[in-house]
């Protein structure tokens, strides 16, 4: 497939898009130092402390960007088609809240798959722009690409902190059926390798097969890099932490450094909607997300799932993050066939 790597040769005065992708990695860099040394000092940050600083990086950081990615996406596209995307976006998450009602399991599978979707191919989209994707020839990899830095974020986690990883899933499924274990539970131990092997081979496979095909280019080792920065910190940090940090110094960082790139790519005038308008769909979508919040937690039979408030609010807040992503990724990406979400002219 046709690749881009915008930029990549202006190396003495950095673009404003490498600063941000080396802030991205900086983040995670610092992150893994600090948490690995805490690690071989014997410290661990205690649960609580922990918890504050997901809903710190997940509520204050990362929740505005999902909005910020919708405004940019509708705003020149015309206020029909915005319309039509709001109300598009809303069926979804209506259908999604109506799934946890009547299979919670089912529809917390699909919630985790959406993740692993979303910092996946966001991140693959990001390479396209920025970072390069001359290793990534065919399909085939560029869909493995996107299950192992999606794979990272969520099937790394539960392979290797099994404990809390569980632990908040369960009261994120007690949320709608209260008192529910999780199905398989018994099998987790098994499972957990499983997963452990299948991603060791999904890595394997995706850097050797780019490797194969574009040989030790530029391209394939700054992939090699990020994918191994991740595997790093989803393995250090711990995965509460990892999680909620992820979000808004990774996917945020580097998508608005895809951004910066588009904007100055795009060539066509601005005549889509007005600036006025455009904002004015997206505070009726905000609203609308806004209602869900305050509808899972009026329709589900125990809106903190059991548990006390702290590890309440952020189990149903991953919810009702999970619940927002499915036509996030959908709706604004994978149904959008002219732009998205995740657009790279």
């Amino acid at each position: 497939m046709g690749t881009h790597s915008f930029g990549l040769e202006s190396r003495r005065v950095p673009s404003v898009e490498h600063t941000l992708i080396n802030a991205s990695r900086g983040a995670l860099i610092a992150l893994i130092v600090i948490f690995g040394a805490t690690l071989l000092l014997g410290i661990r940050p205690s649960l609580e402390t922990q918890m504050v600083i997901y809903l710190v990086g997940m509520v204050a950081l990362n929740l505005p960007h999902g909005g910020y990615e919708h405004f940019t996406n509708v705003r020149r596209r015309g206020l029909p088609f915005g319309l039509r995307y709001v109300a598009l976006y809303v069926a979804f998450l209506a259908a999604f809240v109506g799934l946890f009602l009547v299979a919670p399991a089912l529809a917390l599978l699909i919630a985790l798959a959406t993740a692993v979707a979303k910092g996946g191919h966001g991140d693959l989209r990001v390479m396209d722009a920025i970072v390069g994707t001359d290793h990534l020839q065919y399909r085939s990899q560029r869909v493995l690409a996107a299950l192992v830095r999606g794979g990272a974020v969520m099937i790394l986690p539960l392979a290797l902190w099994v404990g809390p990883y569980t632990s908040f899933s369960t009261i994120m499924l007690n949320v709608f059926d209260p008192g529910a274990g999780l199905p398989g539970i018994a099998y987790v131990e098994p499972a957990r390798i499983a997963l452990l092997g299948l991603f060791g081979v999904g890595v394997v496979a995706h850097l050797g097969g780019g490797l194969l095909i574009d040989g030790m280019s530029r391209s394939w080792m700054l992939d090699a890099f990020e994918t191994s920065l991740l595997v790093v910190f989803f393995t250090v940090v711990p995965v509460v932490v990892a999680i909620g940090l992820y979000f808004p110094l990774w996917y945020s960082l580097r998508q608005s450094a895809r951004s910066v790139v588009v904007e100055r790519e795009e060539a066509s005038p601005d005549d889509g909607m007005p600036v006025v308008a455009a904002w004015g769909v997206l505070v009726v979508g905000a609203l609308a997300t806004a209602l869900v919040m305050v509808a899972i937690w009026g329709i589900a039979p125990d809106p903190l799932g059991g548990a006390a408030l702290l590890p309440g609010l952020v189990a149903f807040y991953t919810l009702f993050i999970c619940i927002v992503a499915l036509p996030h990724v959908v709706v604004g990406e994978w149904l959008d066939f002219k732009r998205g979400i995740w657009y790279v002219p």
